[in-house]
């Protein structure tokens, strides 16, 4: 990983939505809502309240979508994260 968040930023790895249903049907893209959930990869070093590995929910509307190596992240303030999942 090449991507370092800085001062209070908090890099995230979106939630995959499901591409079924738990009754096996097809979820077409156009139906697929944007998940506010996903996993901490990085933390700035002014963060203590979190650390990689974390499942955290974030605010929907906040943050700067990065892409690196293929995979999505999410490049958020740690006052756009609303909640620690455990």
């Amino acid at each position: 990983m090449t991507i370092k968040p800085l001062g209070n930023r908090v890099l995230i790895e979106p939630k995959k939505q499901a591409e079924r249903t738990k009754s096996g049907i097809f979820i077409p893209e156009t139906a697929k809502e944007d998940s506010n959930q996903g996993t901490v990869v990085e933390v700035g070093p002014l963060i203590k309240e979190l650390k990689a590995g974390d499942g955290v929910i974030y605010s929907k509307f906040g943050g700067a979508e990065v892409k690196e190596d293929g995979k999505d992240y999410l490049l958020v303030e740690l006052k756009d994260v609303l909640a620690l999942i455990k």
